[in-house]
């Protein structure tokens, strides 16, 4: 059985290069050449796990199915090549130094002084090659994340340098930087990429391929200029420029070799092109999409990242119905009675986006109310499917005091309420009903049209739940609850059966949304979005 080899890849000038997706790109050509492949993420930031982290700090949480609270980026690794991470592939400082301290609680270092090197070093080693000696993977990817010569990531610089000596060939360092132009000069800069890689050679790291990041297409001028300055082969260095869409990077990257570069670097045998027709064809139909539908994202975070798997899942569902998804943000927080007519203007569909708190959801609430009457398809997503019950519950059933305990712990009509074991939590971190849950959709709901089955897995993150003991009254006045899980009997999906598509989910469905699967559920709705559009 061939070992596994390790890929590092780092970054260099300036953060939000794009890591996530040349590591992604990287995964998904090694796969299409037929191995085996998993993708981790180390953050350097010392919280255990990003999911007590404000969506404007680091964009969204993304959930693996065996759930683990992540970094956004699992969620481009699992996305370009299908693969399902888990908890090994997403790893903090705060969990490294978290395991390094309770083993000294135990005494498992026998009264040793406990330091950074070895201590820290070796368990980020332990966990670098964990995967592969577990999994026999062909390859391990891991992203380190931030910017070389930050304090926080010196510990792992420090691994990686020692495994790429314990390793030889079997390790190799992809590192990115970025290559400005400089207007007022006329001249692109290769002196930040210098600097980058001669603070990687400082820890000791030689990188064995470069890839430069830049807005203007690179001359091989300048190639050779970073080639004889950072001591990389030629080709080796590689650029990485802004294209339509991060879909294209892989085939990019493709045409210039990168994929045999690092297979010979690593000692392998270089042999005919990576499989990939199928996402071609998805490149293809992307780009002869010449018409476009409008989908309003209501919600409280001005942030492209903060719903950052919700517009690809919606970006991946316009390309399987030949259209292209215009998303528009419409903060929920000055949505009013008012203007709602005014905000929503123009929309084919809504998304009510998920969130946790109070901020921003009355806004929600009159969004649902607008779309429910005015039959605008709508798809509710966790605390936006809870929102689509409150004002159900207000305007339906005529509780006009209706709301969620997580917003006000004294209503006398609770229609979502904290669940029984969540009562008495008192840590935020990783305590929520996380992951995949089994779901059991009843007979004839639209929901199990659109699944065509009628058992599926869907990734949660929530501590609070619909109310069952209103469920009667719900289904009497047209709001069907028509999934639940089989253990808990939670329930999982509500829908109006006799409006366009109405329709909330307590799970986040766009987890489970990939480029050669998209998720059934989006692409239904935007299905229907086009035909709501092309009616008016």
């Amino acid at each position: 059985m061939a070992e596994t080899k390790y890929i590092f890849v780092t970054g260099g000038v300036v953060s939000s290069l794009g890591k996530g997706i040349i590591s992604a790109s990287i995964g998904k050509l090694l796969q299409a050449r037929g191995y085996n492949i998993t993708i981790q993420k180390f953050d350097p930031y010392i919280n255990i796990d990003p999911g007590t982290l404000n969506p404007y700090e680091h964009g969204e949480c993304y959930v693996t199915i065996d759930g683990m609270e992540t970094d956004l980026d699992l969620g481009h690794y699992e996305r370009f090549t299908g693969i399902q991470t888990t908890k090994a592939n997403s790893l903090t400082t705060g969990r490294i130094y978290k395991a390094v301290i309770d083993k000294e609680r135990r005494g498992d270092y026998l009264g040793k002084t406990i330091q950074v090197v070895p201590h820290i070093t070796d368990e980020i080693k332990r966990n670098v090659k964990l995967l592969g000696e577990k999994y026999h993977y062909d390859y391990v990817i891991t992203e380190i994340g931030g910017t070389i010569g930050d304090i926080e990531s010196a510990p792992f610089m420090e691994a990686i340098r020692q495994l790429k000596w314990e390793l030889g060939n079997r390790a190799i360092n992809v590192h990115l930087t970025y290559v400005p132009y400089l207007k007022a000069a006329g001249e692109l800069k290769t002196k930040p990429t210098q600097h980058s890689v001669k603070e990687l050679q400082s820890v000791g790291i030689q990188p064995d391929i470069l890839v430069l990041r830049t807005e203007k297409h690179l001359p091989d001028s300048i190639r050779k200029k970073v080639a004889n300055f950072c001591n990389v082969d030629f080709d080796c260095v590689f650029q990485s420029e802004d294209l339509p869409s991060i879909y294209e990077v892989p085939v990019n990257m493709q045409n210039q070799g990168l994929d045999a570069a690092i297979i010979r670097k690593t000692g392998g045998k270089v042999s005919g092109k990576p499989e990939l027709g199928p996402w071609k064809t998805f490149l293809d139909r992307r780009n002869k999409a010449t018409e476009t539908v409008n989908i309003g994202l209501v919600g409280k975070y001005d942030l492209q990242d903060a719903y950052k798997s919700i517009r690809e899942s919606l970006s991946h569902a316009g390309t399987y119905n030949d259209y292209k998804v215009k998303i528009t943000f419409i903060n929920s927080e000055y949505i009013t009675d008012d203007n709602v007519a005014e905000k929503l203007k123009g929309q084919n569909g809504i998304v009510i986006c998920p969130g946790f708190g109070q901020r921003g959801i009355e806004g929600k609430i009159i969004a649902t109310k607008y779309t429910r009457t005015h039959d605008i398809p709508t798809f509710g997503i966790c605390l936006g499917m809870q929102m689509m019950v409150i004002e159900f519950a207000r305007n339906v059933l005529g509780y006009d005091d209706a709301n969620s305990r997580e917003m006000d712990e004294t209503t006398p009509h609770n229609v979502i309420d904290i669940m029984e074991e969540q009562k008495n939590i008192s840590n935020m971190g990783g305590t929520m009903r996380l992951g995949g849950y089994e779901c059991v959709l009843k007979k004839g709901s639209r929901v199990a049209e659109i699944y065509q089955k009628d058992h599926i897995v869907e990734r949660h993150r929530h501590r609070y739940e619909f109310n069952s003991n209103y469920e009667k009254e719900f289904g009497e006045k047209g709001m069907n609850c028509v999934g639940r899980n089989p253990d808990s009997d939670l329930v999982e999906i509500v829908e109006i059966p006799h409006l366009k598509w109405y329709i909330g989910t307590q799970y986040h469905p766009e987890y489970q949304s990939t480029v050669l699967h998209p998720h059934p559920l989006f692409v239904d709705f935007v299905k229907t979005a086009i035909a709501n559009q092309n009616k008016k």
